[in-house]
């Protein structure tokens, strides 16, 4: 079928289902959702998230009406968490029996949750958990979507807690309609006045959370005092939230966009999930593309695609800005360290154990100048010493090289291969190469290449000893300072 006959056909459905349930206004507004936001298609498995409660009861009521003349294939998930004794157990209850009646296949999964020395809130943990269950689920089911019950209301609670936080614009972006490629949120443009509403006139019964009307929880607050004093001010502060997160997401996506694209040229992303950016480029930038970009490199690193604290993205910027390179600062996931002419994050991912022999951890000795050190991995004892450069002469053999001191910094380290690892070796005429290619191409073992030790500045590799020297650091006539490496068999 071709997609236009398939939208025309998918046209027709909608507006037969409207045409049936005219008598629910509440469809209405899900389908044009659905529709505006092209949430799910005809024909496609929708993993739906039910807790019992009136947002999720609704979601699935919704669903069911829309199942035979969508040709939906629904499956509902159900997370008891047992926190709250008998009520938990009288929501599963609940639920098992809801589903039952409208003839959908339900999976309850018991999640225990650690509630003794949690730095997340409990709810976050909850949150975390339900998600994790529900990709499984559609996973081992091959189901296309993931629909949960998030209302209106719950977007402009969220607004709220963000603008309390001192959040920017990806903050007041609150929540998307669509986000991770699967997980939709069909009633986002229905308000909770409606979905009681619809659960009243369609004789729907539901369950309350009495973790709800505690008041140490933030949320809680903002939904029983501030949402309320809000509306009593201005009545349409709800939609006005929603629109505000509509706005700042759209502004938000572009800025992105932009800062992405500006800074590609200045930007070396290795397959651990480490980076490297030019550190000039990116001080020239204005703070708030530094923000963006920071908080970008580190999305795209994070396996869920989150970003660091502002906190911690000012941490950053502030360390790329000090003078003296060699500085480092530990985050989550790795650490970044900062040179002359780069900013560096180094994921520990890098120093993971891999099946095909790659190196276990990160073996690692600081080699001072002038100074020596013995390499266990190989028995050989690598001196450097810095000299004048006029008197000297060429490079001699795999042993020696002579790298421009006045284009690396310290301090100087010595260690092992690590997955991610990049130079440009001399010969190649600039060209960057992964080492583990290097290797490859040279055809040295597995079982070798992590005994092989690279002299490491800041800046990069040094020299892969024994085999290569990197291009960028190679003295040439201009040079007035040089430091020399030698390497010495003791074997």
């Amino acid at each position: 079928m071709k997609q236009s006959e398939s939208d025309e056909s998918l046209n027709l459905v909608l507006s037969r289902s409207i045409n049936t349930m005219a008598w629910l206004p509440l469809v209405h507004r899900v389908v044009r959702t659905i529709q505006s936001r092209n949430l799910f298609h005809h024909g496609q498995h929708i993993v739906v998230a039910i807790s019992g409660g009136p947002d999720s009861v609704a979601l699935l009521s919704i669903l069911s009406h829309l199942r035979s003349s969508w040709a939906l294939t629904l499956s509902a998930v159900h997370c008891n968490y047992g926190l709250r004794g008998a009520e938990s157990e009288g929501d599963q209850q609940f639920v098992e029996a809801f589903c039952q009646e409208l003839g959908v296949s339900l999976h309850v999964r018991r999640v225990g949750l650690q509630t003794e020395g949690r730095r997340a809130s409990l709810q976050a943990v909850a949150r975390d958990l339900r998600y994790r269950v529900m990709q499984e689920i559609a996973e081992q089911y091959g189901a296309d979507r993931i629909a949960v019950g998030h209302t209106a209301n719950d977007q402009a609670e969220t607004v709220v807690l963000w603008m309390l936080r001192g959040a920017g614009l990806t903050g007041l972006s609150g929540m998307p309609a669509f986000r991770d490629h699967n997980v939709i949120r069909p009633l986002y443009e229905t308000t909770r006045q409606e979905i009681l509403a619809y659960l009243r006139k369609a004789g729907l019964s539901f369950r309350e959370d009495s973790s709800n009307f505690k008041p140490h929880y933030l949320r809680n607050r903002v939904r029983r005092e501030v949402i309320p004093i809000l509306t009593q001010l201005v009545p349409s502060s709800v939609d006005a939230l929603c629109r505000l997160a509509e706005i700042c997401r759209e502004d938000d996506r572009y800025l992105d966009q932009q800062s992405t694209a500006l800074s590609a040229s200045a930007v070396e992303r290795e397959s651990d999930g480490g980076w490297t950016i030019d550190r000039v480029y990116f001080l020239e930038l204005p703070v708030s593309l530094q923000r963006r970009c920071i908080r970008d490199l580190f999305r795209q690193a994070d396996d869920q695609f989150r970003s660091p604290s502002l906190r911690t993205v000012d941490r950053i910027i502030r360390l790329a800005s000090k003078r003296e390179s060699g500085s480092s600062l530990d985050v989550k996931g790795g650490h970044v360290v900062v040179s002359d002419r780069h900013l560096q994050f180094v994921s520990f991912q890098a120093r993971a154990i891999s099946p095909a022999g790659q190196p276990h951890g990160s073996c690692q000795e600081f080699l001072s100048v002038p100074g020596e050190i013995l390499w266990s991995g190989t028995g050989q004892r690598l001196q450097v010493q810095q000299q004048a450069c006029g008197l000297l002469c060429a490079p001699l053999g795999t042993g020696r090289i002579l790298v421009d001191a006045d284009q690396v910094s310290q301090p100087l380290m010595v260690r092992n291969w690590l997955p991610g690892d990049r130079f440009h070796p001399s010969g190649m005429g600039g060209q960057s190469k992964k080492l583990q290619d290097f290797f490859m191409d040279l055809k040295i073992p597995i079982a070798v290449r992590s005994r092989i030790p690279l002299v490491v500045a800041p800046e990069g590799i040094l020299w892969v000893v024994g085999y290569r020297q990197d291009e960028r650091w190679v003295s040439t006539a201009t040079t007035k300072r040089c430091l020399v490496f030698t390497c010495e068999d003791l074997a």
